[in-house]
C-alpha cells in the first residue's frame, strides 16, 4: 500500500521508539492520517503509537492541539508557528514523549503566490529537546506532495527518536 521506504522508515522509528521507551503522537494537516496510515501498517505499531489527531480545520487545530488563535491571524495555518504550535500540542495532549506536525497545501487548488501549492511544514517535538522545523516546497500532484511530506516526516522523526 504505501512505497517500500516508507515502510522501511516506519519500521525503523518504531523499533528506536520502543528500544528508548518513546511514546508516538501525530497531528496532521494535509496528509490528513496518511502518516499515522503508514506507521501502523507496521505490525507492533500499538506498543509506540498512541494517538494521531487528523485536524483539517482551524477550528479543530486550536481544540484538540491548542494552537492559539493568534497564530491563524497573524500567520495562517500554513506556517512555521502553526506546525510549532501543532506538534507541541499534540505532544502535550496526548502525554507521548515525540510527535511530528505537518500542514500544508497539497493542491491542485488552495494556493497562492505567498503560500503555493505544495507549499508544507512539518514540526518534530521531542520531550527535552528543542522542537524542529522543516520548511518544504514539493512538487508534482496531490498525492505526490502528500507523499513527500510523509516521507520527510518520516525522516524527521527517526532524526528526533535518535537522539
Amino acid at each position: 500500500m504505501y512505497p517500500e521506504v516508507l515502510y522501511v522508515m516506519a519500521e525503523d522509528l518504531l523499533k528506536v521508539c520502543r528500544e528508548k521507551g518513546l511514546k508516538l503522537t501525530l497531528a496532521e494537516s494535509c496528509t490528513g492520517g496518511l502518516l499515522a496510515g503508514c506507521i501502523t501498517s507496521v505490525a507492533g505499531a500499538s506498543h509506540v503509537f498512541e494517538r494521531g489527531y487528523i485536524t483539517y480545520s482551524n477550528k479543530s487545530k486550536g481544540e484538540l492541539l491548542g494552537v492559539p488563535a493568534y497564530v491563524f491571524m497573524e500567520h495562517g495555518a500554513i506556517s512555521a508557528p502553526c506546525a510549532i504550535a501543532m506538534a507541541e500540542g499534540a505532544l502535550t495532549h496526548a502525554k507521548a514523549e515525540l510527535s511530528a506536525a505537518i500542514t500544508g497545501i497539497a493542491g491542485p487548488d488552495g494556493g497562492s503566490d505567498e503560500k503555493p501549492v505544495g507549499l508544507v511544514y512539518i514540526a518534530c517535538a521531542r520531550e527535552g529537546f528543542e522542537t524542529q522545523l522543516e520548511r518544504h516546497q514539493f512538487s508534482g500532484d496531490r498525492e505526490r506532495v502528500r507523499l513527500q511530506s510523509v516521507e520527510s516526516a518520516l525522516r524527521l522523526l527517526n532524526q528526533m527518536a535518535a537522539k
